[in-house]
C-alpha cells in the first residue's frame, strides 16, 4: 500500500535578491574549473564537478589521496560545500582538509586552510565558510597511510566581489601602471611590472570601474601602494552611482580616505548604495592617484519561504526516513545553485486519510 502524505517544509535560502527588483542564483565555480586526483579507481575526477551528487569520485588506496580543482582565474572564496558519498563508507573522509591557494608545491599542501572535514553522514553536504581565502586551486585531500578519497560534488562560491568582471579607466597613465591594474586580482607586485594603478600629475585625478550592470554595493575595499608614498590617497574619494557626468564626480560619496599605511587593505562599508560606475577620486590640484585593488563586494539578501509538499512516498514519512528526505532534497537543491539552504518540518509529515461520501476510509493503492 501507498500512502500520500501532506508536509509543511521551512526554506532559508541566502540568494542574491537585490532589494526585491530582481533575484539570481550566485554561480558556482567549480563548474568552471578543471579536475584532477592523485590516483583512479573506476571514478574519475571530473564526476566532483559535474553537477550531480550521485557520480563520486575515487582515488586507490594509497598515502595522502588528493583531488584538486583548478579555477579559471584567481578569486577570493567565500565559501565550499562539499556532499559526502550515500552507498556506504561515510567516516571515510574523516580528517581531509580542503586548501585554497595559488601553489602547486607538494601537490598544494602549504596553501591555506579552508575547512576539515569530520563527523559527516551519508549522503550529507555541509557549507563551509572561506573567509575570502585567495586562490585559483581547491584541494581535497586525506593525510595518513592506506587512504582512499571520494568526492561525490563539491561546489566553491565566490566572495560576491564583482569588480573582476568590471572595465577600469583613469584621468591619465603614468609610464606601466595603467588602469586595468587596480582590478586585476593582484593587490600587490613591486618594480617595473607593477600590478597598482598610477595616474601623472594633475588636478583631480580619478580611476573608474564600470561593473557593466547595477549592483548595491555591500562595500568596497582598497588597497594602497606598499613600495613608498602612503600619504598620496590621503583624502580620496569613493563615489557609486550610476552617472558618467564630471567623470562620475557627481555620484554620491560612499566613503572618504583619511589615511592608509604603506600596503594596507582597508574596507568600506557603502550600506547597499546602486550603481553601475565605482570611481576613486583625489581632489585638488598637483595631485597623483595610485592604487594597487579596488575590491567591489554586492550586497547579499537573505529570505525565508515556506512551501507545502504533498508527497507520494512507499516510506513510512512519519519516521526517521523524513529526515533522510530532507538531507536528500537539500543536496539536490545545492547541486541546482540553491545554496547555503537549511531545510526543518514546520509540521510533521501525517499519511492523508481519504473517506468515500459515507465517511468509510478508503485505502490508497
Amino acid at each position: 500500500m501507498r500512502e500520500e502524505t501532506n508536509a509543511w517544509m521551512t526554506v532559508s535560502a541566502s540568494l542574491l535578491l537585490m532589494k526585491g527588483r530582481s533575484c539570481e542564483m550566485r554561480q558556482n565555480l567549480a563548474l568552471r574549473g578543471q579536475a584532477v586526483q592523485s590516483s583512479t579507481y573506476v571514478a574519475w575526477s571530473s564526476f566532483a564537478i559535474d553537477g550531480y551528487s550521485t557520480s563520486c569520485t575515487h582515488t586507490k588506496t594509497e598515502t595522502n589521496p588528493w583531488w584538486r580543482l583548478e579555477l579559471p582565474n584567481s578569486f577570493s572564496i567565500g565559501r565550499v560545500v562539499f556532499i559526502n558519498r550515500i552507498d556506504c563508507c561515510p567516516a571515510l573522509i574523516d580528517g581531509a582538509q580542503i586548501l585554497i591557494g595559488d601553489s602547486l608545491v607538494n601537490n598544494g599542501s602549504s596553501n591555506s586552510k579552508c575547512a576539515e572535514i569530520s563527523g559527516l553522514s551519508a549522503g550529507q553536504s555541509v557549507s563551509y565558510s572561506c573567509g575570502g581565502l585567495q586562490g585559483r586551486y581547491v584541494i581535497v585531500f586525506v593525510p595518513g597511510d592506506f587512504k582512499n578519497l571520494t568526492v561525490c560534488e563539491l561546489m566553491v562560491y565566490s566572495t560576491g566581489n564583482v569588480q573582476l568582471n568590471g572595465y577600469a579607466v583613469q584621468s591619465s597613465i603614468y609610464e606601466y601602471w595603467h588602469a586595468q591594474s587596480g582590478n586585476d586580482g593582484i593587490k600587490f607586485a613591486p618594480g617595473q611590472n607593477s600590478f597598482c594603478t598610477h595616474t601623472k600629475t594633475n588636478t583631480n585625478p580619478w580611476w573608474i570601474l564600470d561593473l557593466l550592470d547595477t549592483y548595491y554595493v555591500d562595500f568596497v575595499t582598497i588597497t594602497n601602494r606598499a613600495d613608498c608614498c602612503a600619504e598620496r590617497i590621503n583624502g580620496a574619494e569613493i563615489h557609486i552611482g550610476n552617472s558618467t557626468e564630471n567623470n562620475t564626480y557627481n555620484n554620491p560619496i560612499c566613503a572618504v580616505i583619511s589615511s592608509m599605511p604603506l600596503g594596507a587593505s582597508y574596507r568600506f562599508s557603502c550600506a547597499g548604495m546602486e550603481g553601475r560606475y565605482v570611481s576613486v577620486v583625489l581632489p585638488g590640484v598637483d595631485r597623483l592617484l595610485a592604487l594597487c585593488e579596488v575590491e567591489v563586494y554586492q550586497q547579499l539578501w537573505v529570505r525565508k519561504n515556506s512551501v507545502k509538499l504533498k508527497l507520494v512516498s512507499s516510506s513510512d514519512l512519519t519516521g526517521p526516513e523524513n529526515d533522510k528526505l530532507l538531507s536528500q532534497l537539500q543536496s539536490s537543491l545545492e547541486v541546482r545553485g540553491f545554496t547555503k539552504l537549511k531545510l526543518s518540518w514546520i509540521k510533521p509529515p501525517q499519511p492523508e486519510v481519504k473517506r468515500d461520501q459515507k465517511g468509510q476510509c478508503l485505502t490508497i493503492p
